[in-house]
């Protein structure tokens, strides 16, 4: 088979809506790029993310709101193309009024994704374990979410809220916005830069909807394992930038190791071999198709 996917944006949707209901905890890392996607699926994991950061920063851009909805839509395409796994997207702020939301929501469903989630800062925005952020007022992120529910075709695409306000309001105001966002037509809740199993017992104990939880390097959050992720009650375990950051150290090393030995000699045992790679492109099934198709003669004159 080549290298596309063999499921439909609607299966993958409805996949991701019966995992979310099963109560078994979902790991979701974060894709660098498609090719990267692929190989989340192949070892096993329950779905892919799409972080703002990584996708800025695959730009070469901070991550403050500078990327656009049609960027984010095409990147997530070409990632949506060659997985059969869920792919949940960081959609930052909508890119804009609740207008510009409930555009993102149908660009982004016409890109194959599963869902999306939205956030309640106000640009320019910055990571959420970063100080200094400011969020909306509660009201008007509420707007936000109801544009983009109203926007939605398909009811199985999930709109995912993602709250701030940990860190600028404290954890009552957080755990009031996510109930007001629910209210408002998000299926699920992203509270960001809990400070720890405390918080996130809390958080569970007051939202009756699948929670999220942002295991980002780095943080301010501690980095919880999935026996505890479960015993606490939640639904996703996301590594954000996790492959970035270990792809970014092993280039730099890299580049190191060259630029002072003159050769990549030493570096081969950590690269990925060529065969590999291959059998991760699927090389066989391209070239089995090519034959197959290629296995005839024109008569003549043709």
């Amino acid at each position: 088979m080549l290298l596309h996917t063999a499921t439909t944006a609607a299966e993958r949707r409805r996949t991701f809506r019966e995992q979310l209901a099963s109560g078994r905890l979902l790991r979701m890392p974060g894709a660098i790029n498609p090719l990267s996607a692929r190989l989340i699926q192949e070892t096993g994991f329950d779905a892919v993310y799409l972080s703002g950061a990584v996708l800025a920063a695959d730009l070469g851009l901070p991550d403050i709101g500078l990327t656009t909805s049609t960027e984010i839509a095409a990147r997530a395409q070409q990632t949506t193309r060659v997985t059969d796994l869920p792919v949940l997207i960081d959609a930052d702020t909508g890119f804009g009024e609740p207008m510009n939301a409930a555009r993102t929501v149908q660009l982004l469903e016409d890109a194959g994704l599963a869902g999306l989630h939205l956030e309640d800062q106000v640009n320019p925005k910055r990571c959420g374990h970063l100080d200094g952020k400011t969020v909306t007022p509660c009201e008007e992120m509420a707007r936000r979410i109801r544009a983009a529910a109203d926007a939605r075709r398909d009811p199985d695409f999930l709109l995912m809220a993602r709250t701030d306000a940990r860190s600028v309001e404290g954890l009552d105001a957080a755990i009031d916005r996510a109930k007001a966002y629910v209210d408002a037509g998000a299926d699920a809740v992203f509270p960001e830069a809990l400070l720890g199993p405390a918080e996130y017992e809390a958080f569970r104990e007051a939202v009756d909807v699948p929670l999220l939880a942002n295991l980002t390097e780095f943080g301010k959050t501690p980095l919880l394992d999935t026996a505890t992720l479960e015993s606490l009650g939640y639904n996703i375990a996301l590594y954000p930038v996790t492959l970035l950051r270990i792809a970014m150290g092993a280039v730099e090393d890299g580049l190191r190791t060259i630029a002072a030995e003159g050769t990549q000699e030493s570096l081969l045992p950590r690269m990925q071999t060529r065969s590999r790679l291959y059998e991760l492109l699927g090389y066989d099934a391209y070239a089995a198709f090519d034959s197959s198709v290629f296995d005839f003669t024109l008569p003549p004159g043709t």
